[in-house]
């Protein structure tokens, strides 16, 4: 077995000031051009590229926390950091800043090959310019190393190496993970989350109300933590953050993310998103595996390149986008699923929320595996960057909400029921968030679910989406559901049996 100690770390990467093969921090505009044998321009005026892979190869990513390295393992970052030092090579570099403030605050380092300045062109969109520092965390990105992706990370030394794929989400998502795992190691905890203010001016005076939304890619999480709830001013949201966070002991919510969001834009509508949409055809924005004819029209209806089309877009171009990227207190969390054996929404006690936790059911989307889109699925904390064993998520989260006073829920934005079932549409999902905000749902206890369920919600016939009505055989499915995740749950040795037995 080869000897992690052994491995690269940060200090052992050329310096790119010094290094005369290496462009270090060249302009957005320098970076697209590396790539125009690769793009097509759009008619608003905004680079587009397909990539080779267009997802996540989540089958082949390790790291060596959670997998047994040898030394196959830590030759994949031997081979990365022969290519960066190679003064043969064209190497370009580039540094951005995770997080902003404090602790939460690391320095990136990425290396791409200079013909693959596209994937620095849309990750340095994300994030914000670093100043001068030494990297906390690097990643080298090599599309060509390999026939097949290669993703190893070194959690310790802050180290990934990302060879054979070309995907713009491999390099964004190696720097996030490190990001959560900093976060667990300071005693809070990453969230694969959304985040948002929420201003209220109502019977109960002005306040603000913050609030999380967790799930997968792909299943409303961007939406539900753009939307504005239809809200007139004064009253009003702000996003905060988009995909990544961190809950810290102190309360705060740390955002990772200050330069864009990474939304999916399949399907992204004008008068459904019109915001998202404004800004995903701007000329700021990137778009990979979008549709787009060589005259440059753009259809994000199509999906000519696979279900995972995606854009790069900037917070400057969202009205809704806070200045900040840190959220104070967060007083609400939303598990965003889609299981028709779950009401529109249910409020959880600390421990069942523990069990949505690592629960984390979803149905699968493209941006994981695109194989498998529409089959139900779990991924603990909705979460698939976790590091270290995953019941200790759960009970930090639950240590965390129940010290924080946070309520939780779960929410469906499927449908519900299996016979006769019932979609939950959009407007029915905003009057129950804009209801949990303002305090106005009414709540009472359903014994067949286990669940606290809305009795009213302002604006909602209850009454269409009860479970019950709507699954024929319901004891039995219901009693072979809480079977099946009490068994799912008991898979995980260091998860306390408190939460194991809050199963609902």
């Amino acid at each position: 077995m080869a000897d992690v100690r052994d491995s690269p770390t940060v200090t052992d990467y050329p310096d790119p000031e010094t290094a005369d093969h290496i462009t270090y921090n060249p302009s957005l505009a320098t970076l697209r051009g590396y790539s125009s044998h690769l793009e097509t321009t759009t008619d608003y005026g905004a680079p587009a590229y397909v990539s080779e892979y267009r997802s996540r190869s989540a089958e082949r990513t390790k790291n060596a926390v959670d997998d047994g390295f040898d030394a196959d393992d830590f030759r994949v970052f031997e081979q990365a950091l022969d290519w960066v030092r190679d003064p043969h090579n064209d190497v370009v570099c580039v540094d951005r800043v995770v997080g902003r403030h404090g602790d939460a605050a690391h320095v990136c380092r990425l290396f791409v090959p200079e013909e693959y300045g596209r994937i620095a062109l849309a990750w340095a969109k994300l994030l914000e310019p670093a100043e001068e520092a030494d990297p906390d965390f690097v990643t080298v990105q090599l599309p060509d190393a390999t026939p097949e992706p290669t993703i190893r990370i070194l959690p310790e030394a802050g180290v990934t190496t990302v060879l054979g794929s070309d995907y713009t989400g491999e390099a964004k998502k190696s720097f996030l993970r490190l990001f959560m795992l900093r976060a667990k190691q300071r005693g809070g905890l990453g969230l694969h989350a959304g985040s948002k203010r929420v201003t209220l001016d109502d019977a109960d005076g002005r306040r603000e109300v913050g609030q999380l939304f967790l799930g997968l890619s792909g299943t409303g999480k961007s939406t539900l933590t753009s939307h504005g709830l239809w809200l007139d001013d004064p009253e009003g949201v702000e996003m905060i953050q988009d995909d990544v966070c961190a809950l810290l002991p102190s309360g705060t919510v740390a955002g990772s993310e200050g330069g864009g969001l990474y939304i999916k834009t399949l399907g992204l509508a004008a008068d459904e998103q019109p915001e998202l949409h404004d800004a995903a055809t701007d000329e700021s924005a990137a778009l990979e595996n979008v549709a787009v004819d060589d005259d440059g029209s753009v259809h994000f209806d199509e999906p000519r390149h696979g279900r995972n089309a995606r854009a790069v877009i900037r917070r400057d171009r969202l009205a809704s986008a806070s200045e900040d990227v840190d959220l104070p207190t967060v007083d609400q969390v939303f598990f965003i699923t889609r299981n028709p054996l779950m009401p529109p929404v249910a409020k959880l006690t600390d421990a069942q929320a523990a069990v949505a936790f690592m629960l984390g059911e979803s149905v699968e989307t493209s941006a994981g595996d695109p194989s498998r889109v529409g089959e139900s699925i779990r991924v603990v904390g909705t979460n698939p960057f976790i590091v270290g064993p995953e019941g200790e998520e759960g009970n930090r989260f639950r240590d965390l909400i129940a010290t924080l006073d946070v309520q939780c829920y779960v929410i469906n934005t499927g449908v519900v029921g299996t016979d006769d079932p019932v979609d939950v549409g959009v407007e029915e999902t905003v009057a129950i968030l804009e209801g949990i905000a303002r305090g106005t749902v009414k709540w009472t206890r359903d014994d067949d679910l286990d669940l606290t369920v809305p009795a009213s919600v302002p604006g909602v016939d209850v009454d269409r989406f009860a479970v019950a009505d709507r699954v024929d055989g319901f004891a039995d499915a219901q009693a072979a559901l809480r079977a099946d995740r009490r068994e799912y749950l008991a898979r995980f040795g260091t998860l306390d049996e408190e939460i194991v037995d809050a199963t609902y």
